[in-house]
């Protein structure tokens, strides 16, 4: 039976295109889900058979609770960067893998960086806003080249460190702070604490992920140790920054204007009269999450994920999961069917699987078994003659979690 995919919130056609070109049954829905509509999707309904695949970007949960229902569900794919919308220590107990697209949108965000440096350097936004209202405002007040500022960087990963190598091309200094030592790019210069950063920088921007280190990062006491007159840009994660604790910052005219694309509570659909109290404040630029939302990240993200999704569905590759034992099976096991076990990490377990395979006078052609604290992830390619028999008496191992038969 074909693998039937949901897809959620409009994820683009290439996605679709890869898994209708597998053989996969693809039903793609512009929209996000709540939970309990989520489970009655996901577990079909009159008629229609469950899906084994998700397909989600950052609105939909996928709760505890979704995936404890969601009987059918063998792996979920985040088609986003961030990961922090599923339950992955639930998923990882039901062995559920979550894939996601950790570098599809790097340059998107990273240009967007670039832009808003320069239009919050010339305070272009509120000059734009103005002429539409009709009123010529020219003047140099307070604009100024970005060449020869300093830009700050937290978090000096894929994006990060794209920033900085734009910025650098650009004429500017950079530095940046990093929890783990990273490998500067170009001249950017690796300094030891948030603080430093925060106090050299005329231009702080934000790419971390959510986690509870990151909560709050950037509160009251971090803005005063910014440079009177610096900016503050963030489009990593709503809870990263302290909201109103900036919007004090700028009405008082100790920070000369800041860029947010994140929010830390986001409508789940498009709305005309979203709140926040950044909104009116000169020289800030709201935007409403769109760091990675260009045609092409969004075409690069639908065939990376649907890629390692399909991967796993036919081969049982693991590859790229950000829950689970990584495992990279050969792909050619035509003369063989292929056993996938997902199963409590207990002692005994493969001396019970092979004697099962040795009760069937089966023979094992390739076994690979890789292991978390939580489960073991085994991949067995076995005789097609016994491959059933064996699929049967393994799932019904108390250990066994999934288990399911590739030919």
């Amino acid at each position: 039976m074909s693998t039937r995919v949901l897809l959620l919130e409009g994820i683009h056609q290439s996605a679709i295109d890869l898994f209708t070109q597998a053989g996969c049954i693809v039903t793609s829905l512009s929209k996000a889900l709540s939970e309990a509509e989520l489970v009655e999707a996901l577990n079909g309904t009159a008629g229609t058979p469950p899906y084994q695949v998700l397909g989600i970007r950052s609105k939909t949960m996928v709760t505890a609770a979704v995936l404890e229902h969601a009987t059918s569900l063998i792996a979920v794919g985040c088609f986003c960067i961030g990961t922090n919308q599923v339950d992955l220590a639930a998923a990882n107990r039901r062995g559920i893998p979550v894939f996601n697209a950790p570098y599809a949108n790097t340059r998107s965000v990273a240009e967007l960086v670039v832009g808003e440096i320069i239009c919050l350097s010339r305070q272009l936004c509120d000059r734009s806003k103005e002429v539409h209202q009709g009123v010529w405002k020219k003047t140099a007040l307070g604009c100024y080249e970005i060449r020869g500022k300093t830009v700050g960087i937290v978090g000096y990963g894929h994006i990060g460190s794209q920033v900085g190598v734009l910025t650098e091309m650009l004429g500017m200094k950079v530095i940046y702070y990093d929890h783990a030592p990273k490998l500067a790019m170009g001249n950017n210069r690796q300094v030891s604490s948030l603080a430093q950063v925060l106090a050299e920088a005329d231009f702080v921007t934000l790419h971390v992920p959510e986690t509870p280190e990151t909560t709050n990062m950037i509160t009251a006491t971090q803005l005063q140790l910014m440079k009177p007159g610096s900016h503050l840009l963030n489009l990593s994660r709503g809870t990263v920054v302290d909201i109103d604790a900036l919007a004090s910052a700028l009405n008082s005219k100790h920070l000369a204007g800041a860029a947010v694309d994140v929010y830390p509570s986001e409508p789940e659909t498009n709305v005309n009269d979203f709140q926040s109290v950044l909104r009116g404040v000169s020289n800030v630029i709201l935007t409403p999450h769109v760091g990675g939302s260009t045609v092409e990240a969004q075409l690069n993200i639908g065939k990376e994920v649907a890629h390692v999704l399909i991967k796993y569905v036919v081969v049982g590759a693991t590859t790229g999961a950000v829950n689970f034992p990584l495992v990279e099976p050969p792909t050619d096991f035509n003369r063989f069917h292929r056993i996938i076990n997902i199963h409590k990490n207990v002692p005994g377990v493969l001396k019970e699987i092979n004697r099962v395979v040795a009760e069937v006078n089966g023979n094992i052609r390739r076994q690979i078994l890789s292991t978390d604290d939580n489960i073991g992830y085994l991949v067995i390619d076995i005789d097609q003659e016994v491959s059933a028999v064996v699929h049967e008496a393994v799932k019904k191992l108390p250990f066994s979690i999934q288990d399911r038969v590739l030919s």
